[in-house]
């Protein structure tokens, strides 16, 4: 099981009061929202290995290098010398922290790459696993890892942790009229505001999928447009205009899966009496309390 981390504890920021707080008057919201997910998550799958992955780099500079737009609006301080400052909300930034010391006083592997985003680190752990594997996102991005063959899923959270969808190729297919290997293609032609993707202009989901079923790929559908095969002239024109975004967008879409991330502990943590009162005493110093317990219950 891999968890896009940052996706869920944004989801557990909106998704509890922000009233629960630590004994200092901390917000703990979030923190307290992920555990609960993440006991819910295990409870429910019963997954053998469990991996938090991590934006080391939520707006790598080589992506930006290749679309400048990529998440611009997002970006409240440029850093010359490291990532970006994101926009988050001050009660949730304080948070941060304090969920990378929970998971790690669960023994729960957190698992980030310099210059990369978690969906990359999840792409490569996706790609090179030796079991199945459920990836628990509300980013539609990572449907393109979907992979009947080899049991690769979505567990994707969109709807909220009470209406878990799984996603398989089937879904996809009947979601968007595309195959989840066709979905970067897919996504790459209809942009995406919310990552400062502009996608090719006049060209939404719908056009997207009738294009990929008639050329099987972004590289045929280029193809065709420059031979004037199969494809209506004003079409035509629409691929010639973005052929500039066309030459990058790809690889900016696309998750990295080939990383080196090394030898990677992921085997789901089971906390000896010990660690669990370490876990109840960090617990008890945030006011993390049910909260604990249930994953504490969960991993046991």
């Amino acid at each position: 099981m891999l968890l896009d981390t940052a996706s869920l504890y944004f989801r557990a920021f909106y998704g509890v009061p922000d009233t629960v707080r630590s004994p200092d008057g901390t917000p703990v919201n979030a923190v307290r929202g992920l555990l609960d997910m993440i006991a819910k998550l295990v409870t429910t799958y019963r997954p053998t290995h469990l991996v938090a992955c991590w934006d080391d780099d939520w707006r790598p500079q080589w992506r930006v290098d290749l679309i400048p737009s990529y998440k611009a609006h997002r970006v409240v301080e440029v850093v010359a010398s490291g990532p970006d400052v994101e926009e988050v909300p001050d009660p949730l930034e304080v948070q941060v922290p304090v969920i990378r010391e929970a998971l790690a006083t669960l023994g729960i592997t957190v698992v980030g790459a310099a210059q990369h985003e978690a969906d990359d680190v999840i792409g490569t752990l996706a790609t090179r696993s030796a079991v199945p594997v459920d990836i628990v996102t509300g980013d539609r991005d990572l449907f393109q890892l979907v992979d009947d063959a080899r049991d690769v899923r979505v567990i994707y959270t969109a709807r909220g942790m009470s209406n878990l969808e799984i996603v398989t190729d089937a879904v996809v297919v009947a979601k968007y009229g595309v195959h989840a290997a066709q979905y970067a293609d897919y996504a790459t032609m209809r942009g995406d505001a919310s990552d400062g993707l502009p996608g090719v202009k006049g060209v939404g989901e719908k056009t997207a999928a009738t294009l990929l079923a008639a050329h099987g790929d972004l590289a045929g559908i280029r193809a065709a447009a420059a031979a004037g095969e199969g494809m209506s002239a004003g079409m035509r024109a629409k691929f010639a205009a973005a052929a500039d975004y066309l030459d990058v967008a790809p690889r900016v879409v696309a998750v990295a899966t080939d990383l080196d991330l090394g030898d990677v502990p992921a085997i789901l943590p089971v906390p000896d009496e010990a660690a669990a009162q370490r876990a109840r005493e960090f617990a008890g110093r945030w006011n993390l309390g049910s909260s604990m317990d249930r994953v504490l219950t969960a991993l046991a």
